[in-house]
């Protein structure tokens, strides 16, 4: 039975070889002007995406470059010897989550005080085959 479990976590392995992943955690931008660039690139071709987010204005593109290039470092890592450009590696899931606010006040008129929300968001990229 011992036998069954391993045969089964080394093709679950095998399987997972050509999905890596990566992560941003509290980038200090709102999640709305990330997502905007994220779905630009979603289900692109890495090389593509790379593109697009090498000459995009946005700010967030500079900080998803950088993701992108990390994911991909992750994927030489886990398949040593392999060619990243005959893998056919796409962007599988990209998905930008709120992370934590820091809550600041403004002076205001007649003694007020309006709230500034200062946002961040966690950034989880997903890259994997075209086949799959």
């Amino acid at each position: 039975m011992g036998s069954r479990k391993q045969d089964s976590s080394i093709a679950r392995k095998e399987a997972n070889k050509d999905v890596v992943k990566a992560s941003l955690n509290d980038c200090p931008s709102s999640p709305r002007k990330m997502r905007l660039v994220a779905d630009i690139i979603r289900g692109e071709q890495v090389d593509k995406a790379l593109y697009i987010l090498k000459y995009s204005k946005k700010d967030a593109s500079n900080k998803l470059e950088k993701l992108l290039l990390s994911a991909m470092a992750n994927w030489q890592t886990k398949n040593e010897g392999a060619d990243i450009e005959e893998a056919n590696l796409i962007v599988k899931e990209i998905f930008v989550d709120s992370a934590r606010q820091l809550k600041r006040l403004r002076p205001a008129p007649q003694g007020r005080g309006y709230r500034i929300r200062k946002r961040s968001n966690h950034v989880t990229l997903i890259l994997g085959n075209k086949e799959n």
